[in-house]
């Protein structure tokens, strides 16, 4: 795929024409990609840093959300599906967890190639994820979002913000509220899960449940901080694991700073 050309789905800060290979993110529900900008600059050298983004916000403001899971992952694993030239790992946080496992599943079923690994962030695996309402009642589904931290609490408070993001919100909610995972251990690719220490909605066991998707190897690795590690106290050492990651991997030791 020629990343430079444009893709409605796919946002390349950082073009690195001679890069190895790739690591693609997938934002959390109500994010957007400019969110991953920070982690998409601090990729080694050698690899580039597409970030997935969704309809209904930023740039897409135009486009209508997706509200059920299908919808969204079936159209992005054909547009992931052109990057064929290089290899690329996936790294979804949150709702982004689950949008990645179903593209990869997509990808795998229809012949296509996988990602090298898979990357979940943020998010129970599926035995241990429950469905919810709170796309139903504005204040509780509100109340979720300033819980959680993803959003500078000082944007929160400012006028309009609300009112201005809760048909994202609402839409992105009433997909992870309707979701169910296909059980099945169906991967064949290994698998990372990434967590805070101190998130309300992901424990040790709750990520080890990832283990259960995938007939390859599975690792934990926690990060200080809460349910957004990788926007706080988490986000260099999510950074570094990234980077030592790749390089062992790839066998290259170069990072980007810049």
């Amino acid at each position: 795929m020629n990343t430079d050309v444009p893709n409605p789905w796919l946002r390349g800060y950082f073009p690195r024409p001679g890069a190895r290979r790739r690591v693609v993110f997938f934002p959390h529900g109500g994010g957007a990609a400019t969110f991953y900008r920070p982690l998409a600059r601090g990729l080694p050298d050698e690899v580039e840093g597409l970030v997935v983004q969704y309809p209904g916000r930023e740039d897409r403001i135009g486009d209508p959300c997706c509200t059920d899971m299908p919808g969204l992952v079936e159209p992005l694993a054909k547009a992931l599906a052109e990057l064929d030239d290089k290899p690329v790992w996936f790294f979804g946080h949150s709702m982004g967890a689950s949008v990645a496992h179903e593209v990869t599943r997509l990808l795998g079923a229809a012949g296509g190639t996988l990602p090298e690994r898979l990357i979940v962030s943020g998010r129970p695996g599926p035995a241990r994820q429950r469905p919810d309402d709170k796309h139903l009642d504005d204040e509780r589904l509100w109340a979720d979002v300033c819980l959680l931290g993803g959003t500078d609490e000082r944007l929160l408070r400012m006028p309009g913000v609300r009112e201005m993001t809760l048909p994202v919100l609402r839409a992105d909610y009433r997909l992870l509220g309707t979701y169910r995972a296909r059980p099945g251990r169906d991967l064949s690719v290994p698998v990372s899960v990434c967590y805070g220490a101190e998130d309300p909605e992901v424990d040790a066991e709750g990520a080890a449940a990832w283990a259960a998707v995938t007939s390859a190897d599975t690792e934990l690795v926690r990060f200080p901080g809460d349910h957004f590690y990788l926007r706080g106290a988490g986000r260099a050492e999510l950074a570094d694991w990234l980077t030592e990651r790749l390089c062992r991997h790839a066998g290259h030791t170069g990072r980007n700073r810049g």
